[in-house]
């Protein structure tokens, strides 16, 4: 008889993971216990060597799927009183506020298995969950994740549930939301004056997917909030769905009844059916086949469809297996997920025909994750439903410093740190939105609950605007303020735990600059601690402001008067076709240097670009234009245009104007010029890198901001660079505004560290 004590690090509380240990021992023939603690799990274990190996080895593979063990440690202890049974010990008090709350999660094989048997009393029970799947996060209101302070505490569990619950062999032992048809939440389908129409489970089922089959729009009330649902297939239903919506443009995401139903309409690598089929089930982003069958008015000029699988039992119920529905968030444009039901009512009446609704309650809203695989490793578009509240590691808080990161003021997040961890919230959105920013409000004081964190110190954007700025300066905390593309970078050497200087290359639409200018084309040399701009992108006008961003057409205008003055009217260019007829105004304003801010966004270029080769003169997203000029490129053969980097006082700016004279004059094809553009904007990005590394002596490059989302512009660069560069980019929070958060608390921590 041997005895082994062993420590299991990870986010691993919250998950059964303690059930699954005793499941474990058991089978085994092992005796002991197991409690949580501080530290994560520990438990000591005692019997024949063959089974010690064999459960210590199972700790590490055979782990739920919600549980992140980072580390098992195994250490031998003497046997001094022999053990009769394995048990489970009740944690220490001070662990209730300590224990990590699990994301969301879906529907796991073992529930599938047993809500699709006709013979489990289960059959068909939209709610069916255990310790490996289902709600979590988005019912929690406080701690200790008990049922008592989640918003199923109104269904008291039938003598068969709380059975199951009390038994340390069931995997439904001690899941909060455990309940059955007998005991549980239902659902009902009304109309869209909120009438009762069904409440049979099975008749929902079958009239709901008869009425999306015959081009009608549900509001479906699932984990996290409510989507619009109709028929991805029907032209009709689909154009019904964005003109309700005022969605006229974007991509919207679909959800498939099956991998085999995706895989009809997309290119599906083995990387990306792994991620579609995991238990997170984000949005992934996808090549269309080019036989597509899908409405062309899913994802109108683009080569990518975001596509996700059934993850709650709702969706595994009303989609047949070749089923292909438009899933997106419940709201008109720019507005948050509807999550509240009166709010759902109110908002969507005029959107959805009918409504699939059930009565447990959401406490927190949660939408979806958007992912992609890059190089056969996933990235982060949107980090929210399936990873947050999980904890991000953060070896960079030596001093256990609790501090809030507020964000940025678009694709929000916010951070709280507590120990070597980073709570990074799930997706807010874009703040000048009141819900949305009621939304943030409310998300900071439940994580600061539920994670029992009471800032220290608060850490902001420099941008005096931004509704996250303005919050930080309210809290009454100390503040630090963060330079946007600093953060940037920031976040991902914190991603890599790097604390020596990098030259850190940002590329995004908007930051507020140190110089009072908008910045979003940077070259740094920094670290966590502080940065030095070495180089940027030329500054140009940005003629209306605002105004500028939502229509690119005004700076590609006052490019054209730069590039050619008086005589730019008489240049054949695409510009012409797109452009409206008070352009002279624009040029006006810029030169006049009234409401045209100076900016070096690359984010700005890619617009420019666009509304230049007449693709897009103003937008109905954020990034439209990009993402446009990006599908056109991907179809043609660039080759390097002209562009000139100047230095002036020790700094370096790279114009971009011999550039667009070449793209308006040469005459290649427009796939072609896009190509170029594209092409152009890595060389110069990457000599530029090459011109600061031998001046600094710094090997290692870091590339962070919402351009490096696009994927023609990444590869080339890191295909540049490779080989006589390290290269980082962003893998654990989007590379967007979505991983500022991160980077302003790295850059907080740093400069407290230095004190």
């Amino acid at each position: 008889m041997k005895r082994l004590a062993v420590r299991i690090k990870g986010i691993v509380q919250g998950v059964g993971f303690r059930p699954f240990v005793y499941r474990l021992a058991r089978q085994n023939s092992l005796t002991g216990f197991v409690f949580n603690d501080d530290e994560g799990v520990l438990l000591e274990i005692q019997g024949e060597q063959d089974s010690l190996a064999k459960m210590t080895a199972a700790l590490r593979t055979e782990a739920p799927p919600a549980a992140s063990v980072t580390e098992v440690i195994v250490q031998a202890k003497k046997v001094l009183t022999a053990d009769k049974i394995f048990t489970i010990k009740k944690s220490p008090p001070a662990i209730a506020r300590k224990t990590f709350i699990s994301p969301d999660l879906a529907i796991c094989p073992d529930c599938h298995r047993e809500m699709m048997d006709k013979h489990d009393r289960r059959y068909h029970y939209p709610f069916i969950n255990c310790t490996n799947c289902g709600p979590r996060f988005s019912i929690v209101e406080d701690v200790p994740y008990d049922r008592q302070n989640t918003t199923m505490k109104k269904f008291s569990m039938c003598s068969k549930c709380q059975k199951e619950y009390t038994d340390p062999q069931d995997r439904r032992f001690h899941a909060q939301p455990n309940a059955c048809a007998e005991c549980g939440p239902h659902y009902t389908l009304l109309d869209n004056k909120g009438c009762l129409l069904e409440d049979d489970s099975e008749k929902i089922l079958v009239l709901a997917h008869k009425a999306i089959k015959q081009g009608k729009i549900i509001a479906l009330k699932g984990i996290g909030g409510y989507h619009l649902v109709c028929d991805a297939y029907s032209d009709g239903a689909v154009m019904a769905l964005r003109n309700r919506k005022k969605r006229f443009a974007k991509a919207l995401a679909v959800m498939a009844g099956s991998i085999e139903a995706i895989k009809k309409i997309c290119k599906v690598s083995a990387e990306e059916e792994m991620l579609l089929k995991s238990p997170s089930a984000p949005i992934v982003l996808l090549n269309k086949n080019e036989d597509c069958q899908l409405s062309v008015n899913v994802a109108p000029d683009s080569d990518c469809i975001g596509v996700m699988l059934p993850y709650a039992p709702i969706h595994c119920l009303l989609f047949h297996s070749d089923d292909v529905f438009v899933m997106t968030s419940a709201n008109m444009s720019e507005e948050p997920i509807a999550y509240d039901d009166a709010d759902a009512q109110k908002r969507l009446t005029n959107i959805a025909d009918y409504f699939l609704v059930h009565d447990r309650r959401i406490n927190m809203r949660v939408d979806d994750s958007v992912m992609r695989v890059f190089r056969k490793v996933p990235c982060y578009i949107r980090r929210s439903r399936g990873f947050a509240p999980a904890p991000l590691p953060f070896v960079a808080n030596k001093k256990n410093l609790a501090i809030f990161a507020a964000g940025s003021q678009l694709k929000n997040t916010f951070c709280l740190t507590k120990d070597d961890k980073a709570f990074m919230s799930q997706h807010i959105g874009d703040l000048a939105n009141k819900a949305a920013y009621d939304s943030y409000k409310k998300a900071i004081e439940h994580y600061q609950r539920i994670f029992d964190i009471q800032p220290q110190l608060a850490v902001c954007d420099l941008h005096p605007e931004y509704f996250s700025t303005k919050y930080a300066l309210a809290t009454g905390l100390p503040v630090i303020k963060v330079q946007h593309h600093h953060a940037h970078i920031a976040s991902v050497l914190a991603e890599n735990n790097i604390s020596e200087k990098v030259i850190g290359i940002a590329l995004d639409g908007t930051g507020y600059g140190a110089d009072g200018h908008l910045w979003g084309g940077e070259f740094l040399l920094c670290d966590c601690t502080s940065y030095e701009r070495m180089a940027h992108f030329a500054y140009l006008p940005l003629p209306g402001a605002s105004a500028g961003i939502k229509e690119p057409w005004r700076m590609a205008a006052y490019i054209m008067h730069l590039l050619y003055g008086g005589q730019m009217r008489k240049m054949e260019c695409d510009l012409w076709k797109i452009i409206p007829g008070n352009w002279p105004l624009a040029v006006q304003i810029a030169e006049a240097g009234l409401n045209s801010p100076l900016t070096s966004s690359a984010g700005r270029l890619f617009d420019a670009a666009a509304a230049v080769l007449g693709i897009r003169g103003k937008i109905n997203y954020e990034g439209q234009a990009a993402v446009e000029l990006e599908q056109v490129a991907a179809s043609g053969q660039g080759k390097i245009l002209p562009y000139e980097i100047q230095q002036r006082q020790g700094m370096r700016s790279i114009n971009f104007l011999p550039m667009f004279k070449s793209l308006i004059e040469n005459n290649d094809t427009l796939a072609d010029k896009a190509a170029s553009f594209h092409l152009t904007i890595a060389a110069a990005v990457v000599q530029t890198a090459q011109l600061l590394s031998r001046q600094t002596g710094v090997k290692k490059i870091v590339l962070s901001g919402g351009v490096f989302q696009n994927l023609i512009l990444l590869k080339n660069v890191l295909t540049m660079l490779e080989g006589g560069f390290s290269v980082y980019i962003n893998r654990k929070v989007p590379v967007n505004d979505g991983g500022l958060a991160f980077g302003q608390a790295a850059v907080a921590c740093a400069l407290i560290n230095e004190k």
